[in-house]
């Protein structure tokens, strides 16, 4: 069973750094291109950005230079590193594997003084 478990959200301070975690079991992770998306109170969900099989990295222009995604393909493991945090980076961050089309339930993040 294909199973995605995001973890390391919590309460930060703006400009405060926090790293998101996306443990996968069921499948080999490195053979997918994981993405992370965001759901914001009362927005659309946004896709934030992914990482392909070859390690190439792609983001959404409102968190270009600010997030990166990285992975440990021997723990199967993504990771959502992210900088310079701003209130309107407030949401639940998921990841999510393709094209299996697998997704996590969410970790929460708020950045709030």
């Amino acid at each position: 069973q294909v199973q995605l478990v995001e973890s390391g959200g919590g309460l930060v301070q703006p400009g405060g750094s926090l790293r998101l975690s996306c443990v996968v079991s069921g499948i080999d992770s490195s053979l997918q291109t994981m993405q992370w998306y965001r759901l914001a109170p009362g927005k659309q969900r946004d896709w934030v950005g992914f990482i392909r099989p070859s390690g190439n990295t792609f983001y959404a222009d409102s968190v270009k230079g600010r997030f990166t995604i990285s992975r440990y393909n021997a723990n199967n493991i993504v990771y959502l590193h992210r900088n310079d945090l701003k209130p309107e980076d407030t949401a639940v961050y998921y990841c999510k594997a393709s094209p299996i089309e697998a997704w996590g339930r969410g970790t929460q993040v708020s950045v709030s003084s």
